[in-house]
């Protein structure tokens, strides 16, 4: 297991290179290049100049997240290879880098989707939370919660240069299914996986976050079976999952171990996160202690440890601690993150300990 940390670059991260070296067993950032919009041209340059920011400090640069895909490529549209060569294109000069993976998702107009960004915790924190009956015919009330909690700090997923076009989003999403969803990312799929097997870069899906369909627009990664389904798209080892305990965690039906167990040989990247699932369906994220929420994560990393899995982990979100909300970026602040880090190193040392008898 790699341990990482996601890093929104120099002038866009209240958390410096300097600040993650003293977390103790993170080797590698994850990066990319957060001005740019789904289906701009990464140039070769500005890829250099991060990853020399990077190893600079000494860390790997083999996770990006997230080179986002273009809306025409989810809807099916004519352009959609313009875009898709585009998508080639950044793989080909990531892979020149050392970049092993890219994460990405395919959710129609919305990233991660909550209703509230600093919802107050019994323990005086604060943290990312989703109220079911927010969620209600106007998307653009949520939309202007989310900007407005964000201030300054981008959002991957919510640039404000999309969201200001969710009327024509919306209107070019009519009539599509799952399954038409479903058959326009397998073309995607069938056009970039020989690039990444040509290149050495594992593509790796993040599930729907939540993982059921918000504002009726269609969800394909939300569950073991979706899974199933999407991997079996493009049989290939290059095509692969970021696995997020904290996406399908709010649907309890989703068994993370089970899946782990199940799919470990195709999980490239793991986002481990914790939430508190409410009697009504309401979550928030919370600490990454298993007894904190819904996600037993000690069960979690000792289903990647029985399958020696060597792949790439971050923390995922974390709570907002001792007011730094002020100055982080929501979800993405040091102190939760960092301790959720020591929380599951902590358990990967026992656990390799138990192995091998001592």
């Amino acid at each position: 297991m790699e341990m990482t940390w996601r890093w929104y670059g120099e002038g866009n991260d209240s958390i410096t290179l300097d600040h993650i070296r003293q977390i103790p067993g993170v080797s590698g950032i994850v990066w990319s290049l957060h001005d740019k919009v789904a289906g701009e041209v990464w140039e070769e340059e500005r890829i250099k100049e991060v990853v020399n920011q990077i190893t600079s400090k000494g860390f790997s640069p083999a996770v990006v997240e997230s080179v986002n895909v273009h809306d025409d490529i989810k809807i099916g549209l004519p352009s959609r290879d313009k875009y898709i060569d585009i998508y080639i294109d950044t793989i080909k000069k990531l892979s020149r880098v050392g970049v092993k993976v890219i994460c990405y998702n395919f959710m129609p107009i919305f990233d991660w989707t909550r209703t509230e960004l600093y919802k107050e915790l019994p323990d005086g924190s604060n943290a990312l939370f989703y109220e079911k009956n927010v969620i209600t015919d106007d998307p653009k009330a949520m939309v202007q919660r989310i900007l407005d909690g964000a201030g300054d700090f981008t959002m991957p997923g919510w640039e404000p240069e999309r969201m200001a076009k969710l009327d024509d989003l919306f209107k070019s999403y009519e009539g599509i299914t799952e399954e038409k969803l479903s058959d326009n990312l397998k073309y995607f799929l069938e056009r970039i996986i020989p690039v990444c097997e040509a290149y050495d870069v594992k593509m790796a899906i993040h599930p729907d976050d939540p993982p059921w369909s918000i504002f009726g627009l269609p969800r394909i990664i939300r569950s073991r079976d979706h899974i199933k389904k999407f991997l079996e798209l493009v049989d290939s080892p290059y095509n692969g999952l970021t696995l997020c305990s904290g996406s399908l965690g709010p649907n309890l039906m989703n068994d993370m171990p089970a899946i782990i167990r199940e799919f470990h040989d195709r999980i490239h990247f793991a986002h481990i996160r914790n939430v508190k699932v409410f009697e009504n369906g309401d979550f928030i994220e919370v600490s990454h202690r298993g007894q904190e929420g819904n996600v037993d994560v000690y069960e979690v990393l000792k289903a990647y440890h029985d399958n020696d899995f060597k792949g790439y982990v971050r923390p995922d979100h974390g709570r907002h601690l001792w007011g730094e909300e002020k100055n982080c970026r929501p979800g993405y602040g040091l102190y939760d993150r960092a301790l959720g880090i020591m929380y599951m190193l902590g358990i990967w040392d026992s656990l390799d300990k138990r192995k091998i008898g001592k």
